[in-house]
């Protein structure tokens, strides 16, 4: 290293630090991975704080008045007062590529046609592969990174993507390298699925055995092979995959090293709760109509499971029951599962105050379960999801009184600024 390198070097400041935090609040993992029923209501909190980052990691927090001089020495310092900070959101479930929006579709089912009227006009979720078939990589790109810009500004830090809106191998792998592409273009930290098991395409109505037999033969060695995600889905559910389709699906996947995520039970009670734990699934997704049997079974496994309740306020459809879920100990994770057809929404505190309303959940569960039990689903809570030393700074800074305020004043962004990795972006 040169000189003129260390110069350069030396005026650089060593650290972020923000003072005059009116509240820091987090869950606490204390090195576990998640958690579970009624430990889900224990948030830390610290008023007048201040933390320290130490390039894209957390180095200190504490109150304001015990912060070390030596900090100040070398850094840039930002004022948090009148702000709460929170761990940055993570989403860990969306289906953002996408070829175009149905807000058409929105409008017939407001006038009242049926989910199957819509498809008999070639609506629901065939319209949407039949748009993203047609849209090339740049502009799906463009799209994504335009949707991603507004994610992290309400607040998400960490996303989950799926595909799923290809359903054929050439449109599947489209569809993950956009992902790829805009991981290495946006500060978001992003993780890609493999969702080719999302709905039987049209030229297979006929034939769905050579449809999963094409998937578990070419599509998940392919995409394993070329390490595009590390995940595998499925939508477990009557008119979708059946419960024996979805397990061989899943253990193919299994077989070349990703790990099984699940669709299950959102409109009946199939059994996908049930296969999530034989086949030991990160996570099991939806779940609104989750049988008491598979609730104990949760309680007794690490199987996460995933609440979407904006999907369930626009179809207007039963709510995932998260307070038998938590009461019986089991571990609950919240995302938007933002997609064209059913939950055209990015923010997680919309989320969150459903979750609050409709299902039952404290302030303090749904601040966990969107944050580091989300991370768990993804398998980055050792990493993300609480503000707690070592760990990547990625912390909100909300305008507002205290935590509990963002469940309770919604419909509002309340983000004023945000860390992410370390880089501090300024939205008041």
């Amino acid at each position: 290293m040169s000189k003129a390198e260390r110069v350069e070097r030396k005026n650089i400041p060593l650290y972020t630090v923000v003072r005059n935090i009116k509240q820091l609040a987090t869950p606490i993992s204390d090195g576990k991975p998640f958690l579970r029923g009624r430990h889900m209501r224990t948030i830390e909190t610290i008023d007048n704080a201040a933390l320290v980052v130490h390039s894209d990691r957390i180095e200190w927090i504490g109150r304001d008045t015990a912060l070390p001089d030596r900090y100040l020495e070398n850094a840039s310092v930002f004022d948090g007062s009148g702000l709460v900070a929170l761990p940055g959101f993570v989403d860990m479930h969306t289906h953002m590529v996408f070829g175009a929006t149905r807000e058409e579709e929105f409008a017939m089912r407001c006038s009242g046609a049926t989910y199957q009227e819509i498809a008999a006009q070639g609506g629901g979720i065939h319209n949407t592969v039949r748009t993203t078939r047609e849209a090339d990589k740049s502009k799906l790109r463009k799209q994504t990174m335009r949707y991603l810009d507004n994610m992290i500004r309400h607040g998400s830090t960490t996303v989950e993507i799926k595909s799923g809106y290809g359903l054929s191998e050439k449109d599947e792998v489209k569809i993950l390298d956009v992902i790829r592409m805009v991981k290495d273009d946006h500060l978001i930290h992003i993780v890609s699925t493999f969702l080719g098991a999302h709905a039987i395409p049209p030229e297979y109505k006929e034939h769905r055995e050579d449809y999963v037999d094409l998937v578990c033969r070419k599509m998940i060695p392919y995409i394993a092979a070329k390490k595009l995600t590390g995940f595998c889905d499925v939508f477990c559910e009557k008119g979708f995959f059946t419960v024996e389709e979805s397990r061989r699906i899943l253990n193919t996947g299994i077989e070349h090293g990703l790990a099984p995520k699940i669709h299950a039970d959102e409109l009946s009670p199939l059994g996908g709760a049930e296969l999530a734990v034989e086949v030991r699934a990160i996570s099991a997704d939806h779940l609104e109509h989750i049988s008491d049997k598979a609730i104990e079974l949760f309680a007794k496994s690490d199987v996460i499971a995933g609440m979407l309740p904006g999907v369930s306020f626009y179809l207007g459809h039963d709510y995932a029951p998260a307070r038998k879920l938590i009461d019986a100990g089991a571990v609950v994770a919240l995302a938007t599962d933002f997609n064209p057809g059913s939950c055209m929404s990015y923010s997680v505190p919309l989320m969150m105050t459903i979750a609050c309303t409709q299902m039952k959940m404290t302030p303090e569960e749904s601040i966990t379960a969107a944050t580091v039990n989300a991370a768990a689903a993804l398998n980055l809570s050792h990493m993300v999801g609480s503000i707690e030393k070592g760990k990547i700074a990625d912390i909100l800074f909300l305008k507002m009184p205290n935590y509990r305020y963002l469940p309770y004043h919604y419909g509002e962004n309340h983000v004023a600024a945000v860390i992410k990795s370390g880089t501090w972006l300024e939205y008041r």
